[in-house]
């Protein structure tokens, strides 16, 4: 129940690429109304709508702004048109990436997606080429030690349904199926532990380890990639070490 994560270092870039506000709205309003869309407005029903409003809300996004999104999603509110794609590739020294988009112009987004990797040291690959390097989709809720103890925490989330806990330097890392994040989310929050975050994500079953200038490249073309309006998320299988990444912040 306890092991360093090596997603870790790549929520740290993460939190600082999401640190740009109106980018970050823009990605959460987009994820709202894809999921209010693909799955009506209820988020008591739709559970991808639930965690994209719960996400909103995390990052403190306005509550008039996620209504508007659940309105534009069911087509209660007239708005642009937002397709889901994913696109796979390679980065400096192998490092396999996922690309998941939400956009109104499919080919726009697939000529900047594939000049952001040509341009910094990699490249694009077809469909399949690195999905089967990363395990299906898992909910992840990141909790920080400040929040509570770690026999607390085990004990809460594994009774809600959680199916294992990490412990890493400053955060807990609990792992879910999709289907049960929400009900340990709401667990937490009931025993008054706050997470920091929850979310679906792709973590990769193996990871290559990268160092010096290959590293910069990696996290270089992770942040470009990140900071394209089109893009929801960026999912990588680089091992970088901590001293090794916060040096290259």
């Amino acid at each position: 129940m306890s092991g360093h994560s090596k997603w870790h270092n790549i929520r740290l870039r993460k939190g600082k690429q999401d640190g740009l506000r109106g980018v970050m709205f823009t990605k959460l309003a987009r994820e709202i109304i894809v999921a209010a869309k693909s799955g009506g407005g209820n988020p008591d029903s739709n559970l991808r709508l639930r965690l994209a409003i719960q996400k909103a809300r995390e990052n403190s996004m306005p509550a008039d702004k996620i209504k508007n999104a659940v309105q534009r999603g069911t087509g209660e509110i007239e708005g642009v048109n937002y397709e889901e794609l994913t696109y796979e590739g390679y980065g400096a020294s192998g490092v396999a990436m996922i690309v998941q988009c939400a956009t109104d112009n499919k080919n726009r987004t697939v000529a900047d997606i594939r000049s952001i990797f040509t341009k910094n040291g990699g490249r694009l690959g077809e469909s399949g080429s690195v999905a089967w390097m990363f395990n299906a989709p898992q909910g992840l809720v990141i909790v920080s030690k400040d929040a509570t103890d770690e026999d607390t925490l085990i004990g809460v989330a594994l009774d809600a349904g959680a199916e294992d806990v990490k412990v890493g330097d400053d955060v807990y890392e609990v792992f879910t199926t999709t289907g049960d994040i929400a009900r340990v989310v709401e667990a937490l929050e009931t025993a008054r532990i706050k997470p920091l975050s929850s979310e679906v994500v792709m973590l990769p079953n193996n990871t290559v380890k990268v160092d010096g200038k290959e590293a910069q490249q990696v996290l270089r073309l992770i942040g470009l990639l990140e900071d394209n309006d089109d893009v929801q998320n960026v999912y990588a299988n680089y091992d970088i070490p901590d001293e090794v990444f916060e040096s290259l912040q």
